[in-house]
């Protein structure tokens, strides 16, 4: 057990002066320095993988396997945006009586609010983007996981950013969380986390017009038609919504299943579930770990009673820890299991008739984050595709985090994109210059 102290709303406030400060002279680093120093941080996150790891298991409860593989993100966003201070291409643009050129100029201070589910990578695809254009940033943590962003802001300061350059603020989301939202030197927050904090943190901003990234809830809907492959669909639908314990706003926590396959699915979806490796998180074998607080076993478990219509449940260690098995509801229509978001390792199974039913189900949800369409006929594919409201949507697959693509949500999921060449305009503002001949 470790504990962190605290920072107080006074080194709040200083943070965000010396990152001010910082400020002028990061933006003006040649665009090729920024390039290598930000490489560097890269290699070093790389050179520690296993380190930061194992701290993560510590520090979250995620298995083994996935802390590597997110300690694996950080450098490989950091290496991709690497490339984007030597390409931040303006325009020039055809004008009567003179030249017209645009600039993309970085906006300053960047809070960044990170939650407890995925500390390392959601960091990274905040403060990655954010330093390559140029802004200085101050991360917080969650309060229940800030051991891996303290040494990533170690290893950032190893790899020569300077310290008030990128800042790491443990503490409490009222104290340093708000105090991003309301100091009028902090220009743009990005905030990954519940809808309801999202939108206390958007209207604070709306105060100062300060710019906002929002990523936010999930009810994602798996759907599953009669004509795809049935025995992969059913074999990965487990993982596309226990991963990390469901505590994944991109879970596919709604599986939609044509009325004409639906007996066989449950048939081959049973053995999956069961098959899901429950146990130790720093066991190699584990392929779901615990939950991350008794409080949130508690909030978890009251989606489950005694008279819940379970259909059939995995396993889960009986021994200290927060562990809740994975458990595959069959609810009516109206339940709240099938519109809230459980953010637990529970899926609700519900038929569907034809396409347009498929449709109806899948964006009857005030959510509109991600999904999944398994179907073998490319005509649907694509016409599901974009009928379904979501940002971001998997054909015959459950990705939907790649670093090289865009990455965000519609409806109450949020506002922005991060990820991908597209997070740049988030973290730049552009300039138009005309100069008269």
């Amino acid at each position: 057990m470790r504990s962190v102290p605290h920072t107080s709303l006074e080194e709040t406030d200083a943070a965000i002066v010396k990152a001010h400060k910082a400020f002028e002279t990061w933006r003006a680093v040649a665009p090729g320095d920024r390039a290598r120093l930000l490489r560097r941080f890269a290699e070093l996150v790389d050179a520690h993988n296993e380190e930061l790891a194992r701290l993560e298991v510590e520090n979250s409860g995620h298995t083994i396997g996935n802390a590597r593989w997110e300690a694996g993100n950080v450098r490989d966003v950091l290496q991709y945006y690497a490339g984007a201070p030597e390409r931040l291409f303006g325009k020039q643009i055809p004008v009567p009586g003179g030249l017209d050129v645009t600039f993309h100029e970085p906006l300053g201070v960047v809070g960044v609010i990170v939650p407890w589910n995925f500390p390392m990578p959601i960091a990274g695809w905040g403060f990655a983007p954010a330093l390559a254009a140029g802004n200085t940033v101050v991360l917080k943590p969650a309060e229940l996981t800030p051991l891996t962003a303290i040494r990533l802001g170690e290893l950032a300061r190893e790899a020569g950013i300077p310290e008030d350059v990128f800042q790491v603020l443990p503490g409490k989301g009222s104290v340093v969380g708000n105090r991003f939202v309301t100091h009028p030197l902090v220009r743009k927050v990005v905030f990954t986390g519940s809808t309801g904090v999202g939108k206390q943190i958007m209207a604070g901003c709306a105060d100062q017009v300060k710019r906002v990234t929002l990523e936010l809830g999930g009810k994602s809907a798996n759907i599953v038609f009669a004509d795809s492959d049935l025995e992969k669909a059913a074999a990965t639908a487990p993982y596309g919504v226990f991963d990390n314990a469901g505590q994944d706003c991109c879970a596919r926590s709604r599986i939609l299943v044509q009325a004409s396959v639906y007996d066989r699915f449950m048939e081959l979806l049973e053995p999956a579930v069961k098959g899901v490796k429950v146990g130790e998180p720093g066991d190699e074998a584990t392929e779901m770990g615990p939950l991350i607080s008794a409080a949130h076993l508690g909030k978890v478990a009251s989606y489950v009673p005694d008279d819940a219509p379970v259909a059939f449940r995995g396993s889960a260690p009986d021994g200290p820890g927060f562990w809740f098995p994975p458990t595959v509801l069959t609810p009516e229509p109206g339940d709240r299991t099938v519109t809230e978001e459980i953010f637990g390792p529970v899926v609700v199974v519900l038929p569907f008739t034809d396409e347009a039913d498929a449709i109806r189900i899948a964006n009857d949800s005030e959510y509109g984050l991600s999904g999944s369409i398994w179907t073998q006929d490319v005509g649907r594919a694509i016409r599901v595709s974009r009928a379904v409201e979501a940002g971001n949507l998997s054909v015959n697959s459950h990705s939907s985090v790649r670093y090289w693509t865009p990455f965000g949500g519609v409806k109450q999921s949020g506002l922005g994109r991060e990820l991908g060449p597209d997070a740049l305009d988030a973290f730049t503002e552009v300039k138009n210059v005309f100069i008269a001949t």
